[in-house]
């Protein structure tokens, strides 16, 4: 048991103190944009579920890759709010509340954001790509992909964690969540495990140019004593943690 203790200190120790102080000095109120999010993506899938919603959220939100471009552009940044309507919306809402909860509380609400719209995004793109390809390419989709309605926060979820995870030092954690998505498209080769896999090569592109960023930056002699307290040396990505 103190094995695993010192296993759990040493993978979640930064990650764990980062994230108590604030909820512990100000409860709920230190997550306002996770909050918010919840909130709509309770709303959305409340509105999508009546008939007279569903065709509204499906124009605002619902992304295919045989949509026009610019449509698909336009419609990625809600779909992340939207629910996959064959899924249970309380998976989409625990995703949110803890892995959304812990990014802004760690990286900033903007932080949290753009890094999930990156994720999707690129998720969203790769489809169109894959499609392109073809069923018979290594990383080709089935051209009836094209009709099948991607929302949710799924990848999103799958890219924050594994940057927070990374950002904090928390390198299990990180290979953890990218090998399982690795085994989930293994074990069901389908157009949502592929777009999981493309969103983790886009947050992977994005903590490659944070690091060489900061390797290449400078950091003021006085805030390198505090890049990483609680940790001891030798451990974390070497970046000091963001606050907001």
């Amino acid at each position: 048991m103190r094995t695993l203790a010192r296993w759990a200190r040493a993978e979640w120790g930064l990650l764990y103190d980062t994230v108590r102080t604030p909820l512990r000095e100000r409860g709920p109120a230190a997550l306002p944009m996770t909050v918010g999010v919840v909130c709509l993506t309770a709303l959305l899938q409340y509105v999508q579920n009546q008939p007279w919603g569903y065709r509204v959220v499906q124009d605002l939100g619902a992304v295919r890759a045989q949509d026009p471009l610019w449509a698909a552009l336009l419609r990625t940044p809600l779909s992340l709010f939207v629910p996959a309507l064959d899924l249970p919306v309380w998976g989409a809402l625990a995703q949110l509340l803890l892995v959304f909860g812990v990014a802004e509380l760690c990286l900033g609400w903007w932080r949290t954001l753009v890094i999930a719209y990156v994720a999707t995004l690129a998720g969203t793109l790769y489809a169109r790509a894959g499609i392109t390809l073809g069923a018979h390419a290594p990383f080709g989709l089935p051209w009836t992909d094209a009709q099948v309605v991607d929302t949710g926060p799924s990848a999103a979820v799958v890219g924050l964690a594994v940057f927070v995870s990374w950002r904090y030092g928390a390198y299990g954690t990180a290979g953890a969540v990218t090998l399982s998505m690795v085994v989930e498209v293994l074990v069901k080769e389908n157009l949502a495990g592929k777009e999981h896999l493309a969103a983790l090569m886009a947050v992977g592109l994005l903590c490659l140019l944070v690091a060489v960023r900061h390797r290449h930056g400078r950091v003021p002699p006085r805030a390198l004593p505090h890049l990483w307290p609680g940790r001891r040396a030798g451990r974390g990505s070497g970046l000091p943690p963001i606050q907001s």
